[in-house]
């Protein structure tokens, strides 16, 4: 069954583009055919999403037929860490989403650094964000591996690789809230991660995956400006210290169909040791 199953998603993904330019509609990189802001940001994993959370929004703006390509860099910069991000996806049929990242993660008070790659992949199996009663539900999985496995295996990890799986839901309620747009989204995450994964995955304990809750809710203040929150449940396994739930205030600017630009205040608890990390996140995105 599952060989018939990713045969069957195989020969689909395929032959689309090819049925998409027989059709005379298939777009290479072209502005698209979305609302503004339909495409979300970027997160710090390279998904379309908020901030911390992926939404099941697929980035970009191409819709049926159309090739969508973004680029990001992010900073969050807490009290005693600094995580430094950039990234790039490319999406095709408002459906599949393809992205990289590459995390930086400087220990300011500690001196040093961690790194952390994630190649993610989305694919959208129901729902429209915008225009059916269902909400728009979205699979995805991240794939991401460590540079340097030495602290992260010191401090109780098992491993230097991992894979997130993640279902999430999302849309968008007119006239929800003073007349203005609402937007609020529910993730699902099965993780080994341990703070992202930049502190490696699983323990020596347990290899177990762990389900966590993610959630966002955002008013669209104009047509292309959104307030909103995010709140990211964390694991907690490793013993050495406490890994604590993620959450943040964020305005969004969708300046045009190419260009974004989102700020947060985000407080992230404990991190190696050290409390009530909190501080500024910004996030630049460019797309085609």
């Amino acid at each position: 069954m599952n060989i018939a199953i990713n045969s069957f998603v195989l020969n689909y993904v395929k032959a689309l583009p090819w049925l998409c330019l027989l059709l005379g509609s298939t777009t290479a990189l072209a502005e698209g055919s979305r609302v503004v802001a339909t495409g979300g940001a970027t997160t710090i994993e390279g998904s379309a999403g908020g901030g911390i959370v992926p939404w099941a929004v697929i980035n970009g703006y191409g819709s049926s037929c159309e090739w969508s390509a973004t680029a990001m860099a992010t900073g969050v910069y807490v009290d005693d860490f600094t995580l430094k991000v950039i990234g790039a996806s490319l999406s095709f049929d408002n459906r599949f989403e393809l992205s990289v990242a590459r995390q930086t993660f400087d220990l300011d008070t500690m001196g040093g650094e961690l790194g952390q790659d994630i190649v993610g992949v989305k694919y959208k199996v129901v729902g429209e964000l915008l225009y059916t009663a269902m909400p728009q539900i979205t699979l995805g999985a991240q794939y991401k591996k460590v540079d340097d496995f030495t602290l992260p295996q010191a401090v109780g990890a098992r491993d230097d690789r991992g894979i997130d799986w993640y279902v999430t839901a999302s849309k968008i309620f007119f006239d929800a809230l003073a007349g203005r747009n609402l937007l609020l989204n529910g993730t699902v995450r099965a993780t080994k991660a341990n703070q992202t994964g930049l502190l490696g995955f699983g323990t020596q304990a347990s290899n177990d995956y762990l389900f966590v809750l993610e959630a966002s809710a955002a008013v669209l203040l104009t047509d292309n400006l959104a307030l909103g929150i995010e709140y990211r449940q964390k694991p907690n396994e490793l013993g050495f210290a406490r890994e604590d739930d993620w959450q943040d205030v964020f305005l969004a600017w969708f300046i045009n169909k190419h260009l974004s630009v989102v700020t947060a205040y985000s407080k992230l608890g404990s991190i190696a040791g050290f409390d009530d990390q909190q501080g500024w996140y910004v996030s630049i995105e460019g797309g085609l």
